[in-house]
């Protein structure tokens, strides 16, 4: 079989519909675009929003207010119960919690909450970590090193 002998199956493109052509075609005189109106023009439809008078959509959803922070920073947040299954005098990393699965990835920074209780003395490398895991760290014997943030 050669590319020139390809054939569509039958019934799978139908012809184009030929409007305008007389009213004996069946679709002449309005070209099955009713009456005048909007619909009935060249061109038809206005611009992406328009809603022909109604409130335009956009504008009736209140969460799209206000604007967006594009230096956001968004934080991986570990409680200090996660940590407690580590090995005493462990070093806690951005890293070592990656392949613990606590986190999703090492692009974002850390932050070590304080729910929870500490058992073991760890020594704990992350981004920020809030006054009441700070104490709970240090209580455990544990310490903790601030790491810079990109």
């Amino acid at each position: 079989m050669k590319l020139h002998e390809l054939k569509a199956r039958l019934g799978s493109r139908r012809r184009n519909k030929r409007v305008g052509r007389g009213i004996a075609a069946g679709q002449g005189k309005t070209a099955g675009r009713g009456t005048k109106g909007q619909g009935a023009r060249a061109g038809e439809g206005g611009h992406l929003y328009r809603q022909g008078g109604n409130l335009p959509f956009y504008r009736r959803l209140p969460f799209k207010r206000g604007f967006t922070n594009l230096q956001r920073v968004e934080w991986h947040e570990v409680n200090l119960n996660r940590l407690g299954s580590f090995a005493a005098g462990a070093e806690i990393t951005p890293a070592l919690l990656h392949s613990a699965g606590l986190i999703r990835d090492t692009h974002r920074p850390v932050v070590i909450l304080g729910r929870g209780q500490l058992k073991v003395a760890l020594t704990v490398r992350a981004h920020r970590v809030t006054s009441t895991a700070r104490a709970e760290i240090e209580r455990a014997g544990g310490r903790v090193e601030l790491l810079e943030t990109a």
